[in-house]
């Protein structure tokens, strides 16, 4: 039975070995400079080489994160981030950017390239493209169909990953510019304010001062808050689809999130090898009991599609 790996995020070292000891197959993360998360703490690069020696110490794999949008005045700075990255040898980098690509192909052709989900891969003609273009691993958009991900299996042979817990953006695979207007930074170069979360009220144009009660839940109105992202109860379907790994979203989030989040999945993914697959009740109930948005059932949402 095809048992894809689990991925877990790691913010620092203290919840890359929590990662670890939990069970997690691979980890990912980056630095603050070149990646979406840039306030999640993060590496530096002494820590990075570090964190290299410890995930490959114990056989496991490492990830690491370059998938901001550039501008132009980035693209030195990354050059030399890829130098300086060429010696710890991760087992990959995780990349959403075409020139980002390149730069890394030129410099470090020896490591493996996985394309981020911000690259929107929603087709299997997109998927193909990156195949062509020398990717190793396609992390798909979350966007797709149960139908959609078994159709680009089937176009393609390199690795397919997704995410299977944590939050979800309300825009289309993070390319978001709220936090850009409202706080003046930009998601799409980590620095996200999350403002999507906050708490917001309706108000008349021609009536300043007199806010609308729009009633959303105990706590205030979070209309733009998208309801977190639980597919452990899908986990033999993603499989059977031909997902090859199976992410984690969380590099901002605490230990007692990514312990707690890592050891339940990693029993679900074990418990693939028996069939039918059981969800078991003991799995929910621990998810449940982690910080979340309450849960957005996938399956409703292949069914609309």
């Amino acid at each position: 039975m095809h048992k894809p790996e689990l991925l877990a995020p790691v913010g620092n070292l203290e919840k890359l070995i929590t990662a670890l000891h939990y069970g997690a197959d691979a980890v990912y993360l980056g630095l603050s400079q070149f990646s979406l998360r840039a306030r999640a703490g993060n590496f530096s690069e002494d820590e990075l080489e570090k964190a290299v020696r410890l995930v490959k110490d114990r056989g496991r794999k490492i990830y690491i994160t370059i998938n901001i949008f550039p501008h132009n005045r980035d693209i030195s700075c990354i050059k030399e981030h890829i130098q300086a990255i060429k010696k710890t040898k991760p087992d990959a980098l995780i990349i959403s950017d075409p020139g980002v690509f390149e730069t890394a192909a030129e410099i470090v052709p020896e490591i493996p390239v996985h394309i981020g989900t911000q690259a929107n891969i929603t087709n299997y003609r997109t998927a193909r493209f990156w195949e062509k273009s020398g990717a190793k691993r396609l992390i798909l958009s979350r966007e797709l169909t149960i139908d959609e991900i078994k159709e680009i299996r089937d176009k393609v042979s390199v690795e397919l990953e997704c995410f299977v817990h944590g939050a979800m953006c309300i825009s289309y695979s993070g390319r978001c510019y709220i936090s850009s207007f409202l706080a003046d930074r930009s998601a799409n170069r980590g620095e996200c304010t999350n403002s999507c979360r906050w708490n917001y009220t309706l108000m008349e144009e021609k009536r300043p001062g007199e806010y609308l009660p729009v009633i959303n839940g105990d706590r205030g109105t979070y209309l733009l808050s998208s309801k977190d992202l639980c597919m452990i109860e899908h986990l033999d379907k993603l499989a059977d689809a031909g997902i090859d790994s199976f992410k984690i979203e969380g590099r901002m989030k605490g230990i007692n999130y990514l312990a707690g989040v890592v050891k339940t999945y990693k029993d679900a993914v074990e418990s693939l090898k028996h069939r039918p697959y059981k969800v078991k009740e003991l799995w929910l109930r621990e998810l449940s009991m982690i910080s979340n948005r309450g849960v957005y059932n996938r399956a409703l949402f292949w069914q609309r599609l």
